[in-house]
């Protein structure tokens, strides 16, 4: 597939390679936070929940620009869930957490997403990538933001 850059293929190989990783960690979280949404018990029941699905509903969307993203350079994007969870570095949630735990496990997988992210963005800046640049720019703003208001409901 061609695209529309002027970047050699490989350096945007490359970059398309730690998306697929960023992609895969996002969903990770995705499928995390659905989880907590469905399983929170407690006295904080109504606000977490809500929080939660707030909060997936905006991974989901991630996810599919993340997609997109690896697509638009003209590389093949994983999309299962044997290539995610080899991708991933987030850890999945089986057991049955309290709330708050569930908040601090959020919490810590955002601020995860969020060096990634940041990691990446030097990459894309040294490839010139200013559309991947842009998408983990706004990536980070949006991670920075769900882990501050997930900072905020924890003692």
């Amino acid at each position: 597939m061609q695209t529309d850059t002027s970047t050699p293929k490989k350096t945007m190989q490359k970059v398309a390679d730690e998306l697929a990783h960023f992609l895969a960690d996002t969903y990770a979280v995705y499928l995390k936070t659905q989880n907590f949404h469905w399983n929170v018990k407690g006295p904080l029941f109504f606000s977490l929940h809500k929080m939660f699905e707030e909060q997936y509903q905006e991974l989901a969307e991630a996810v599919d620009e993340i997609a997109e993203r690896i697509r638009a350079l003209g590389c093949t994007t994983p999309a299962s869930f044997a290539q995610f969870s080899k991708l991933t570095s987030i850890k999945e949630e089986t057991l049955d957490v309290s709330a708050e735990d569930m908040v601090k496990k959020l919490l810590k997988d955002h601020e995860t997403l969020t060096e990634h992210a940041t990691i990446i963005l030097t990459k894309a800046q040294q490839a010139q990538d200013e559309a991947t640049m842009d998408l983990l720019i706004q990536r980070v703003k949006a991670h920075q933001k769900t882990a501050w208001m997930l900072r905020s409901s924890v003692k």
